[in-house]
Parts: C-alpha cells; structure tokens; sequence
C-alpha cells in the first residue's frame, strides 16, 4: 500500500516547493496494483461512441485492458509491459506490437492515445516543474504548476496543472508539444476516497487541434491494493 501521509514544507513564502507538490501529487496518485471498470465515451461532431473496458495494473510497468463492449470490439485487449505494447484484435485472431508514433495515435479513435491510458510514470520523474501560483477551481484552491520534459521521449513536452492543494489530485492539464502548441486539455472531476487516497473518478479530454472533439473516461468501478492474476501480465493473456 502506498504511504499517503505527506506533509508538504513551505518556502518562505508559505508556499511548497514545485518538487514537494509533484511527490505529494505522486504518493497519492500511485498504486502497486489497481483494478477498474471504465467506460469510455468519445464524441466527435455528431458522432458518439461508448466503449466499456476492465483495466489491470501493476505500479508503473505492467498494464492490461480488455474490452467489454461494443459487441464488435468485445475481446479486443492491450498488454503494456515496460516500454512494450501489445493489442490482440479477435476479428482477425492476431496479436501485434503498436511502438513508436503508433503509441500517441488514438486509442479507438478517441482523444486518449495508448500512453494516456497506460502510463502510470510518476511526474517527478519525467519533468522538471516550477510553482506558478495559486488558483481556484470550481471552488478548490490549486497549486499552478509547470512541468518541463526532462527527456524528449515523454509524450508531453510541457503541463501546465492546477492541482488541488488539499487532495493532491490535478483538477485540470493542458499537454504541450515541444513546439508550444496546446494538445490536449484535461479536466479531472468526481473526486472520491478510497481508503485515504484521493482519486478523480470522471475525466475529460479534449483535443485542441480537432474541433468537437472530446473522450469522456468515467470509471465505474476502481480498487486499489488489490490480488491480480499474475497471468493477467503475461503475453499468452491476450489470446486466451
């Protein structure tokens, strides 16, 4: 079980450090195991799509996601295991790699790409961030705070988060390329306990460079610290 009790030290301006809002946000936001029901609704122009999925995961590395629903899409799976991604496609019986630019591509057409769904990476490890200020989001007091890649491998050259002073949640994000163009803009609301850890329970996504474009991920049932198949992680899942 990860250790939520963190207790953030101020600079002398009574405001944290950039570093201690990001462990903070990190021992609340990371798990050992964790498992969910999500549904997934994806909007573009006049166009709706719902897909309802289960999800395994194990800390950072592991990742398994098997679809439930549309009937067309049923069966389908992913399987992350470190830097690697595998999808089994049932229509066709055929496991195959997704790498490279693939990995950023929309995952079902959404506005989630395969790394926004499976990467579960703790953002002191991937950025360099300094405190901006201070915020208010629907009525929550947030840290602003901006994140600096510090490789060119992440996904997201820049964040810009407002994240909750109290829960340690981000409540919204804008994704920057390295160019400085807005991509995405997530908003994380439906913030509930479990067991001491505070977690948003609905997120939306919208893609800046689509007009009406937006994925909607609720997740209908969430456990943490729970007992997984250890067969769940292993390649031969996908086809079974």
């Amino acid at each position: 079980m990860v250790a939520l009790a963190y207790f953030l030290m101020s600079t002398a301006d009574g405001m944290p450090t950039a570093e201690e809002i990001l462990t903070a946000v990190d021992q609340n936001m990371a798990y050992e195991t964790r498992n969910a029901h999500i549904e997934m609704t994806v909007v573009k122009g006049r166009r709706t799509k719902v897909y309802k999925m289960e999800s395994y995961a194990r800390d950072a590395s592991q990742a398994a996601i098997e679809f439930l629903a549309p009937a067309r899409d049923k069966g389908t799976k992913m399987l992350k295991k470190d830097d690697e991604l595998w999808m089994y496609l049932p229509s066709i019986e055929k496991t195959q790699k997704i790498s490279g630019h693939m990995l950023r591509q929309g995952m079902m057409g959404s506005d989630m790409s395969y790394e926004d769904l499976l990467e579960a990476t703790k953002l002191n490890a991937l950025y360099t961030a300094t405190v901006l200020g201070t915020d208010e989001i629907n009525g929550r007091r947030c840290h602003q705070v901006e994140m600096i890649a510090k490789s060119d491998q992440v996904a997201y050259a820049k964040r810009i988060s407002c994240i909750d002073t109290e829960y340690n949640v981000p409540l919204k994000e804008q994704l920057f390329a390295t160019s400085g163009m807005l991509l995405k803009e997530w908003t994380m609301t439906d913030i509930k306990d479990f067991d001491g850890r505070k977690f948003p329970t609905t997120v939306v996504v919208q893609d800046k460079l689509q007009d009406n474009s937006t994925t909607t991920i609720r997740f209908t049932k969430l456990q943490f610290s729970v007992e997984l198949e250890e067969e769940t992680f292993n390649r031969r899942w996908l086809e079974r």
